[in-house]
C-alpha cells in the first residue's frame, strides 16, 4: 500500500511545484509562529470563521504546515503530504469565504486565490506522484 503511494515519475514539473508548495508551507507554518501579528491575523480568522477548536488549531495548524513543507520539499510521502495540504487548504479556502475582515488577510488578499492556487498545485501531486528529485522516486516504481 505504501509502495504504491510513493509510485512516482521523473515528472520534472511535479518536482517544481512541490518544491515551490512545500516552501511556500514551510514560510506559512513559521511566519504563523514567530510573527506576532501574523498570529494574531491567524487567530482572527479562526475565530471569524468558527472553526472549532481554535485554541488547538492555533498550535496545530503551523505544525502541520511546516511538516507538510517540510516532507514536499524532500519529496518523501509526498503524496500523503499533499493530501494533508489538500485539506488545509479547502479549509483555508472555507476561512477566506467566510472572513470579510481584510486586516485578518494581511500577507494576501480576501478571496481565496492563495489556497486554491496552492490547492491546484497538491492536487497536481497527489495524482503525479513527487516528482523528479524526490526521496520517493528512489524506492517507486516508475510507470
Amino acid at each position: 500500500m505504501i509502495d504504491r503511494l510513493r509510485r512516482t515519475t521523473n515528472d520534472k514539473l511535479a518536482a517544481i511545484l512541490r518544491l515551490l508548495v512545500g516552501l511556500i508551507f514551510v514560510m506559512a507554518g513559521v511566519l504563523k509562529v514567530v510573527v506576532p501579528h501574523l498570529g494574531d491575523a491567524f487567530a482572527g480568522q479562526l475565530a471569524a470563521a468558527s472553526i472549532p477548536f481554535r485554541e488547538l488549531s492555533f498550535i496545530v495548524v503551523p505544525v502541520v504546515e511546516m511538516l507538510v513543507g517540510i516532507s514536499l520539499i524532500l519529496g518523501w510521502h509526498a503524496r500523503l503530504s499533499a493530501l494533508v495540504g489538500s485539506i488545509v487548504m479547502l479549509v483555508a479556502t472555507y476561512v477566506h469565504l467566510v472572513a470579510d475582515d481584510p486586516s485578518l488577510f494581511p500577507l494576501q488578499p480576501v478571496e481565496p486565490i492563495g489556497p486554491l492556487v496552492l490547492l491546484a498545485g497538491l492536487l497536481y501531486i497527489l495524482f503525479k506522484g513527487a516528482g523528479a528529485w524526490s526521496a520517493d522516486v528512489g524506492t517507486a516504481i516508475y510507470y
